[in-house]
């Protein structure tokens, strides 16, 4: 019988070593990274000490209280494991984001137990993003293990792994962060993500915050005051409106369908028996990679400005709050997609697509800096069937074993010395 072959291999360690793989998940999603409040440093220190049992020093890089503390969270420290395999040849990426919207109500799960139930492991962060820190990590010490092996494969490179912990905020303190202090370049990324396909390109986001200023005034005389809940409901009908026209707008990119619209957090006013004097509302417009994002937050002003002026007592400040830049593939992803479509295909058994997500990630901070990269991990076909940022968030425990050895199979591709 011949000796089994190098994928193979891998395959076996990972198999031998996932009930471990499990376990880790399981221990990082029972550390909250609720963001907000965003005291994310003390996940990002567990961690650590986990990576150490596999030998692993993670480099800690906390970013200072000021710059956290300004950017609207408390605590932050982001982190780097380098493992070499031979001079010369590509580093390559691997970057999963472990902070996370709260829970929510409506669980039938503990969000921070990290169950197990009919192959499925509950918790929030166990689909987005935890699972890809589980997927990567293994992935990474699958192929340390073979090379430990003899005869080792001939690799050139190194894998980096990038833990961080503003996904939910913008990136700028994670990956943007890592890499405006030139603490990381590397030449190819693959960030979290899902196993069913390969993404390449993504939506933007802007989010911005609109204050509506009136004057308070007692219910019993309303007419001494100036409605900035009822100036509100008019701005809002005028954004609704421009959502629907949104529908019409179509972009070219498979899995990507249209921009839209959301105002997802509203508050104001004192009491029910007074008039309300101020509304701060928040909202979330998704721009398809075809749009122009100066032309997209110039409308959105305008739009709100129209509706409010003719309204009598009322001003309305906007500010934004976060422009993330769509992501579109750059010439030097191919090896990357060639890699995991292949694997996946032959360790899922069906066809993995190329497709883009009407999401926003960090990756396009990366490209942004002429890195390749695209977005793969463990999970479903879709976001909705995980219940990312739902109660009962899981992920499916097949998925994460299919999904990682998928990863271990394409870093030992993209390790191969050049021909």
């Amino acid at each position: 019988m011949s000796d089994p072959l190098p994928y193979e291999l891998l395959d076996q360690w990972i198999d031998a070593h996932f009930d471990e793989e499990v376990r880790f998940l399981q221990a990082l999603v029972q550390v909250p990274t609720d963001t907000p409040p965003g005291n994310n440093a003390p996940h990002a220190q567990r961690t650590a000490e986990l990576l150490q049992d596999f030998g692993w020093q993670a480099e800690q890089h906390p970013v200072p209280e000021n710059e956290v503390r300004a950017y609207g969270l408390q605590s932050l420290t982001n982190l780097i494991v380098r493992r070499r395999f031979g001079e010369g040849g590509r580093t390559i990426a691997l970057n999963a984001h472990g902070d996370v919207v709260p829970p929510g109500e409506d669980w039938t799960h503990p969000p921070y137990g990290g169950e197990i139930v009919d192959g499925k492991l509950y918790g929030r962060a166990s689909a987005v993003s935890k699972s890809d820190f589980a997927t990567y990590s293994f992935a990474l010490r699958a192929l340390e293990a073979l090379c430990q092996q003899g005869p080792a494969p001939a690799l050139q490179g190194g894998v980096e792994l990038h833990f961080t912990y503003d996904e939910e905020f913008g990136g700028e303190l994670g990956p943007g962060w890592l890499l405006r202090h030139g603490l990381t370049h590397p030449d190819l990324l693959i960030a979290a993500g899902f196993s069913y396909q390969v993404v390449t390109a993504h939506n933007g986001c802007l989010q911005m915050e609109v204050t509506v200023n009136g004057m308070a005034a007692h219910a019993a005389i309303p007419h001494t005051g100036f409605d900035a809940l009822q100036a509100t409901v008019t701005i809002l009908h005028a954004l609704y409106l421009q959502n629907q026209a949104y529908q019409f707008v179509r972009s070219h990119v498979p899995g990507i369908t249209h921009p839209y619209l959301n105002v997802g957090r509203i508050e104001g006013g004192t009491n029910t028996n007074v008039v309300p004097g101020k509304v701060v509302f928040k909202l979330d417009r998704r721009m398809i990679p075809e749009e122009d994002p100066v032309q997209v937050e110039t409308d959105i002003r305008r739009v709100i400005y129209e509706a409010s002026e003719p309204i009598p007592g009322i001003t309305v400040d906007v500010k934004r709050l976060l422009l993330a830049h769509a992501l579109q593939p750059l010439p030097g992803n191919a090896p990357l997609v060639q890699a995991l479509q292949k694997h996946g295909e032959i360790v899922f058994g069906e066809p993995i697509p190329t497709s883009g997500t009407p999401l926003y990630t960090d990756v396009r901070l990366y490209c942004a800096r002429g890195i390749p990269a695209v977005i793969y991990g463990a999970g479903p076909r879709t976001v909705f069937e995980s219940n990312a940022k739902r109660a009962d968030e899981h992920l499916v425990l097949e998925d994460l074993r299919r999904a990682t050895k998928v990863v271990a199979r394409a870093l030992l591709d993209l390790l191969q010395p050049a021909a």
